[in-house]
């Protein structure tokens, strides 16, 4: 008879207490179920890399390794090449940012660079602020170092100043263990808000009279379907550290961005970024250039605004299709996303299970707070993959669940029962 050997994980008890701590990123989790042929994914905030120019990025890749000194294969500096900080500081210029290649770091995607000002700046029990819900990679990526994380909720005009106030009046000035305000004031993930000038303004005036940093993360500034440009806070104040990608305009997979910030900032990062990574990949870097450079890049960037127009368009128009009158949503001016709240006694946790049955993903809203303090009853919608007929029926889809949801509680309260519940996939239970 064979015997049944148990496996014991012995590491266990070796791992640090801020990994036990550590939540997986909701929507990484989805993604396996978003490969699915008979699911119409609005979870991931992927872009359609279809449109690019394979041409042009072929050529902008032989050109990397066209060298006989081979370069693009070799070790680079840490804080990246000079000529693909002049890229980014090209730009920026454009967009009304002025910096200089000494005031810009490469990096491993703006992912890195939140885990290399969280690490370099957070020390366990900091008091970090942010927009609640916040994107939820900066919140695995602060968590790691053991912040408190305070969210200030936003409105149509971006994080609302006067909460912000009154939380600030709560810590008090020149407090030491607060160390920065985490921001995208350009149609914010999740919110899909922008920040108004006068708001952005306010911030910068506030971060000045309580003495804490600005991190401004700006994937998706090019990404406008309507309204006017809207100047970056690095535009208005040299101080701010500012987090760029060129994941959105061009190629997640290579994995680059940027950080823009005073050259006393740069020089600590630089110190971590050392032991993290050595520098960052030279034949990356080397193509970005090459295909800022040598190609029509802002026709493609056109051609992206033009189609995430189109889908967004598509998706706004389902919701008010198809979605019942209990539920709200943003109505994003660029970016890649809509947030929808529903009742407070909806789940949308518990109510993904039974969106996937029907072939539809989302990304329930409480991994947007941190330790999920918030949005139970919300979800973040993304309109930039899929095709507008499949977006529409993805939303009509959904509307189906939540209705379902909504019936059931409905039919809840009709027995006679309390309200303040959340219905979730087997039973009702206190909220």
């Amino acid at each position: 008879m064979a015997t049944a050997h148990l496996t014991f994980d012995r590491t266990r008890e070796k791992i640090a207490e801020r990994v036990e701590t550590m939540r997986s990123s909701a929507v990484r989790d989805l993604f396996s179920a978003a490969t699915r042929s008979d699911v119409i994914s609005l979870s991931g905030g992927m872009p359609d890399v279809s449109l690019l120019p394979h041409s042009a990025i072929r050529k902008a890749t032989r050109a990397a390794v066209d060298d006989d000194r081979a370069i693009a294969l070799q070790y680079g500096s840490t804080d990246g090449r000079v000529e693909t900080k002049q890229v980014f500081c090209d730009l920026m210029r454009e967009q009304g940012v002025r910096v200089k290649p000494e005031e810009v770091m490469i990096t491993t995607g703006a992912q890195e660079a939140l885990d290399l000002i969280a690490k370099t700046f957070i020390d366990p029990g900091d008091i970090i602020l942010a927009e609640g819900p916040t994107y939820l990679g900066a919140l695995q990526a602060f968590s790691a170092y053991e912040p408190e994380v305070r969210c200030i909720p936003f409105d149509d005009e971006g994080m609302r100043m006067d909460l912000l106030e009154e939380e600030l009046e709560r810590i008090g000035k020149n407090n030491p263990r607060l160390k920065f305000c985490y921001t995208i004031p350009n149609f914010q993930n999740p919110g899909g808000v922008t920040m108004t000038p006068e708001r952005r303004k306010r911030l910068l005036e506030l971060a000045s009279e309580y003495n804490f940093m600005v991190v401004e993360d700006d994937p998706y500034g090019r990404l406008r379907y309507e309204g006017g440009h809207v100047l970056p806070l690095k535009a208005l104040s040299s101080d701010v550290v500012y987090l760029g990608t060129v994941s959105k305009v061009f190629a997640p997979g290579l994995r680059t961005g940027w950080i823009a910030a005073p050259r006393n900032v740069l020089a600590r990062i630089n110190l971590v970024k050392q032991g993290t990574d050595l520098c960052g990949s030279a034949f990356n870097q080397i193509v970005v250039e090459h295909y800022f450079t040598d190609t029509p890049w802002q026709r493609t960037l056109q051609k992206f605004v033009k189609t995430y127009h189109e889908r967004r368009d598509a998706m706004l128009a389902a919701l008010e299709k198809y979605f019942p009158p209990e539920a709200s949503w943003t109505h994003p001016e660029g970016g890649f996303f809509v947030w929808v709240t529903l009742p407070e006694y909806m789940d949308t946790g518990s109510m993904l299970s039974v969106a996937l049955e029907a072939g539809v993903t989302y990304v329930p809203g409480d991994g947007f707070f941190p330790k999920a303090s918030g949005g139970k009853n919300c979800m973040r919608i993304n309109f930039s993959y899929e095709s507008p007929e499949n977006i529409t029926e993805a939303i009509r889809r959904l509307a189906e669940v939540i209705e379902e949801r909504l019936e059931l509680y409905r039919a809840f309260i009709e027995a006679g029962a309390l309200p303040g519940y959340t219905v979730s996939d087997n039973e009702n239970r206190k909220a």
